[in-house]
């Protein structure tokens, strides 16, 4: 028996996606050995990106801010873990209120970094949701999703 293919630990998508999965066990084999604090960290600057390549207009919604805010604060310890989770809670009300698909997706990846400073397992799942929104815009771009996973290797390694 291969006792480390035993104990090899992975994430498991939660959503179905057009995926690089080569890449993706690649970020998720550095995600398994980093802290909640770095991983926070990752999945904040994930979401910036993503609000970034869509557009999303922030100042309609003071919660993203917020969260970011009350995640960053928590991240030096001058947050509670209860605070985290309240905003994140209020990020994934808004997503639950947008009309498409693309913007509720958005809202996840937000709302899924936030809540990356109540439980680890959250950034990876902002990150699987930045891809969903890599497969909307791009309908399904293999070579969209690869730059997107790239991009966040990259940034995971950094941190």
């Amino acid at each position: 028996m291969n006792w480390n293919k035993l104990f090899d630990y992975h994430t498991i998508k939660k959503i179905k996606i057009v995926d690089n999965d080569e890449l993706r066990n690649e970020i998720d084999k550095i995600y398994s050995s980093q802290n909640q604090i770095a991983l926070a960290k990752w999945s904040l600057e994930l979401a910036k990106h993503i609000i970034e390549l869509t557009h999303l207009d922030t100042y309609k919604y003071p919660e993203i801010q917020e969260g970011f805010n009350i995640n960053e604060l928590w991240q030096e310890g001058k947050a509670r873990m209860h605070d985290v989770r309240q905003i994140s809670f209020k990020i994934h009300r808004l997503a639950r209120e947008q009309s498409d698909e693309l913007s509720k997706t958005i809202f996840r990846v937000i709302g899924h970094a936030v809540a990356s400073g109540h439980m680890k397992e959250h950034a990876m799942v902002a990150s699987d949701y930045a891809i969903k929104v890599i497969n909307l815009l791009y309908n399904n771009d293999l070579e969209k999703v690869t730059e997107e996973r790239l991009w966040q290797l990259e940034r995971i390694k950094e941190i």
